[in-house]
């Protein structure tokens, strides 16, 4: 039997594609504030800016998604697989209302708009207010079939 104690992990992280618009706009926001500033404060803008911006960038793709033996962690978030019901894949057309008008307010949410496809899981657990979750992540197939072959194992009778 293979090891399945971290049966998949990803971390959400921006694409390289993604941070050069971010770090372009802080180079210019720090060029006009220097045009402003002559003399010694002229260098500030790029010490402050540039790594501040990387350092949001990074931040924002700190999140993972993560399945073991028996959970599935997304962020911070975590749900024993008993309670994993049904398991939906959505690309990006499917995404856009599951996002907007279909989303139920009461739904544990996490989004990275720079990753097309996610993933939303039903929640069967009685005592819990949370109807779903939906997350994003780079592999929803892999993510539905192993979430698909681990709650049933730990649910038969649902």
């Amino acid at each position: 039997m293979p090891d399945t104690s971290n049966a998949h992990s990803e971390r959400l992280s921006v694409a390289w594609w993604g941070w050069p618009l971010p770090l372009v706009a802080a180079g210019l926001l720090a060029a006009e504030i220097h045009m402003g500033y002559p003399g010694v404060r002229a260098w500030l803008p790029y010490v402050v800016l540039l790594p501040l911006t990387g350092l949001v960038m990074f931040l924002a793709g700190r999140a993972r998604v993560r399945i073991t033996d028996d959970e599935l962690w997304v962020g911070e978030a975590h749900l024993p697989l008993k309670f994993a019901g049904e398991v939906d894949v959505l690309t990006g057309h499917e995404k856009r209302p599951a996002l907007g008008r279909d989303l139920d307010p009461a739904a544990y949410v996490l989004h990275k708009g720079w990753i097309p496809t996610a993933v939303r899981v039903q929640l069967t657990d009685p005592d819990d207010p949370t109807p779903y979750w939906l997350f994003s992540t780079r592999h929803p197939e892999r993510v539905a079939e192993l979430l698909r072959q681990k709650a049933p194992e730990t649910t038969p009778g649902t």
